[in-house]
């Protein structure tokens, strides 16, 4: 099969978007037009002392949004949700049993928002706002709408972890009710989200986001966008219908490589891509288009609005309102190997993270060169004592360490699938384009060896052998590995131009993946459940309903599409040259 980066350029779409065709909107752009929005519906509102919740989401700036209010909004008089929070120690002692001292790893937090709050001064200014009976108060910040339940306007300040991310990288964010934007590592700022912020505003969301008045896009900085909360509503509710891409984030690494920045159309002056978060809703986001504008909103909120029509009816019970399934690349071409790892266990996760499930994966080779590999498994006869003792001595700097000594290699071709269930030491070695198909946790990866290299802060990279031996499964050595682990394909049906195969996931893991090779239309059915695709092979496709649901959908090569459940029939056909190969790979959650 022809090597895509060699030979041929992708049309791979770096933003798609879902075309809005409702009519009516109600969109703004800039400050003073939002401002100017908001004062007209201030004034159509009978009665005086009004009252206007602007609930941001972590990582909203909020002195762009002050400033721009005091600007352009009449009478007002303002509360800043944060002056009323605990004291900035209280809050870091209270999240130091999630966040702890560890640099990477934390612990799903149970706090709720009200947490943050002082009680006394929340009660006093409730009481306040409640006795104002002239002009109009404005209420801002995290936690804004615990002020006022049921207030006259209520505005969802939305941002997308991406851009989030990107500014802690700049320093323009803090922690939630802390002043820490300036600490030395961001990453320390994007673990304190991970396992605190964003779990207590997503709490929150899912309270308030069904009762918004309106929108607030505040994903571009100086730029932001006002829709009316009842077209955004109706776009979701239209969007859950048909086939969708989310936003891909691409993020260089130390190990990054050149593939994605070919095919994918990348910034050519960036060293590297490394990875691609190209179906992982908590971090990618959704594009809405109503005419000529694009609302950019996390992709999650599908998740919380409609779990059930986007997952299906067992999906959703097995998982509650998260997306199990992840799909990203992993880009080695040109670059070095990935770091020598292990994922925790179920058990492992439940007790020292707080979460149900763990990252059980896979790498699905979607191109690579000659003489590519993959590390999976463990040589027979190793003595784990030994191994652990020199990866000790690695790490320390004393010694390099022997990977092929103990970790069994693998020849890598194009379309090979390598199965990693959870507890299984693995990597990826350079020169390869890896479509990693995985459940959704994604931080949770105990390296084991690094290659003695830093990471791209100039820093040592987090190394985690002490987690990691208390996850190693020693039994998954050599034969084991080749008889459970190494491309089990089976063929489940085949006709005239087309066959669809069985490739995995293993036994032990929740996710199945079936692959479509085709000429010819081939025809699908979510049957009730969440489907996940990569185009893997061939220029585009289309994909259709055959009772005309939903508008003709374009895929092309390299791209991953989600198919909700609630699709059901759907078909796939070739849409570029007639000449060539099609293949797809799909994943959807196992029957218990």
């Amino acid at each position: 099969m022809i090597s895509v980066y060699e030979e041929n350029k992708s049309e791979y779409n770096r933003f798609p978007f879902i075309e809005v065709k409702e009519i009516g909107f109600d969109i703004q752009n800039g400050w003073e037009k939002i401002c100017l929005r908001l004062n007209k519906e201030i004034a159509s509102i009978s009665g005086s002392g009004k009252v206007i919740v602007i609930e941001t989401y972590h990582g909203a700036l909020h002195d762009e949004l002050i400033a721009s209010l005091k600007k352009y909004m009449l009478y007002s008089i303002f509360y800043n949700s944060s002056d009323f929070m605990l004291p900035a120690d209280s809050i870091s002692a209270m999240v130091f049993p999630d966040v702890t001292d560890d640099r990477v790893f934390g612990r799903m937090t149970r706090l709720s928002i009200e947490d943050f709050f002082d009680e006394d001064k929340l009660s006093v200014c409730k009481s306040e706002i409640n006795k104002c009976n002239e002009g109009t108060i404005i209420i801002y910040g995290t936690g804004a709408s615990l002020f006022c339940p049921r207030p006259d306007i209520l505005v969802y300040a939305d941002m997308a972890r991406r851009e989030i991310q990107l500014r802690m990288r700049k320093h323009l964010v803090d922690s939630l009710g802390m002043k820490n934007r300036n600490t030395e590592d961001w990453m320390l700022l994007y673990k304190q989200a991970y396992f605190v912020d964003w779990r207590v505003c997503d709490k929150l969301k899912k309270m308030v986001f069904p009762k918004l008045d309106f929108l607030l896009d505040m994903n571009s900085a100086g730029n932001p966008k006002l829709i009316d909360g009842k077209s955004l509503l109706n776009a979701l509710e239209s969007a859950i219908r048909r086939p969708f891409s989310v936003v891909p984030f691409f993020d260089p690494g130390p190990w990054g490589g050149q593939w994605m920045k070919e095919v994918c159309n990348l910034d050519k002056s960036t060293p590297n891509f490394a990875w691609c978060f190209n179906c992982v809703p908590e971090e990618n986001s959704l594009l809405l288009k109503f005419g000529n504008d694009l609302i950019e909103i996390p992709s999650i909120e599908l998740v919380f609005l409609h779990p059930e029509k986007l997952l299906g009816e067992s999906v959703f019970s097995r998982f509650g309102a998260e997306f199990p399934i992840r799909f990203d690349f992993l880009d080695t071409m040109g670059g070095g190997n990935l770091s020598l790892q292990v994922h925790p266990t179920v058990d492992y996760m439940r007790e020292n993270f707080g979460i149900q499930y763990t990252q059980d994966e896979s790498y699905y080779i979607l191109d690579c060169k000659e003489n590519s590999k993959v590390f999976l498994g463990l040589k027979e006869g190793i003595k784990s004592d030994e191994m652990i003792a020199r990866l000790e001595s690695a790490n320390r700097g004393k010694s390099g360490f022997d990977t092929e000594k103990y970790v069994q290699t693998w020849p890598a071709k194009k379309h090979d699938h390598f199965l990693i269930p959870a507890g299984t030491v693995h990597c990826s070695a350079k020169d390869s384009l890896v479509l990693e198909i995985s459940a959704t946790p994604y931080l949770f990866t105990f390296k084991l060896w690094d290659w003695g290299r830093m990471g791209m802060d100039g820093k040592p990279r987090p190394v985690n052998i002490l987690r990691g031996k208390e996850n190693i499964q020693w039994n998954r050595t050599t034969e084991w590995t080749k008889k459970n682990l190494i491309s089990r394909i089976k063929i489940i049906a085949e006709g005239d131009g087309w066959r669809e195969e069985r490739t995995g996931l293993h036994e032990l893991e929740f996710i199945e993946t079936r692959r479509h090779l085709f000429t010819e239309q081939t025809d699908h059915n979510t049957n009730g459940t969440l489907n996940v695709l990569c185009l893997v092979e061939g220029e585009k496709i289309l994909v259709e309903s055959p009772e005309n649901k939903f508008d003709p959908f374009i895929v092309h090569y390299a791209e991953v599409f989600i198919v909700p459940a609630i699709v059901g029939e759907y078909s796939i056909k070739p849409a570029g040259r007639s000449d060539i190969n099609y293949v797809t790979i799909k994943a959807f959650v196992r029957e218990n």
